[in-house]
């Protein structure tokens, strides 16, 4: 029986991957830096495209570099750069724009229009967190009101959101599976910290249909 663990690190310059055996003595390691874009100031962006392949590929270097093959590995686990925002096509699994990086601050003015409406108590007690464009919603927001056709395929059922840990275990799977655990989820401003679910009054609130959203699971499912 395998006892092997292949753990990718999606990071925010790089994809890395390292192959464990049972005493977590690494086998494998590879990295693989890819493409930052700046479209404006405060604006920071990465190809949904190049995070898959480079992730990929690291894979496959670490298994290469262990002399191991995919039916070796018992259990993969993903660490990710969280709050990072991607929407992609449910049918086709294509992103529907970059993916939007944590460190993008285009939402400021949203976010100040959310504090002088009065949500910032609602959405701190019930998340955990302050309005801030570090955080996803208002990416996703964004994304629903600025990108052509997308809030209608939204609004259908049509499209998926995830951080990056939810758009990798899509992709690795086929598109079978939409989820992600409660440590991702509770990044997006999106999840009741306290109840554990993702939350229909802040869905209302940031205007997120809840047909985009990943199923949230045990870190360890």
């Amino acid at each position: 029986m395998s006892r092997h663990i292949l753990s990718i690190d999606q990071g925010t310059t790089s994809s890395r991957t390292i192959i464990f055996n049972e005493t977590f003595d690494i086998l494998g390691l590879a990295q693989q830096e890819f493409e930052q874009f700046f479209p404006r100031s405060g604006w920071v962006e990465h190809d949904p495209e190049e995070i898959w392949k480079s992730s990929l590929e690291t894979c496959r270097l670490a298994l290469s570099k262990s002399g191991l093959s995919g039916r070796d590995i018992a259990a993969i686990g993903i660490t990710n750069q969280r709050e990072t925002t991607i929407l992609w096509d449910r049918a086709t699994g294509e992103p529907v724009y970059r993916a939007i990086v944590w460190q993008d601050r285009r939402t400021s003015e949203y976010c100040n229009a959310l504090s002088e409406a009065g949500h910032g108590e609602l959405i701190a007690a019930k998340t955990g967190l302050l309005i801030d464009p570090y955080f996803s919603a208002t990416k996703i927001h964004w994304i629903l009101d600025n990108v052509d056709g997308v809030r209608e395929k939204a609004e259908r059922g049509a499209l998926a959101f995830g951080t990056v840990d939810s758009f990798l275990l899509w992709r690795l799977t086929g598109g079978r599976v939409h989820a992600t655990d409660a440590t991702n989820a509770a990044r997006t401003m999106l999840f009741n910290i306290h109840d554990n679910c993702w939350d229909n009054e802040l869905l209302e609130i940031f205007q997120i249909p809840a047909s985009l959203l990943p199923e949230v699971c045990d870190s360890s499912a």
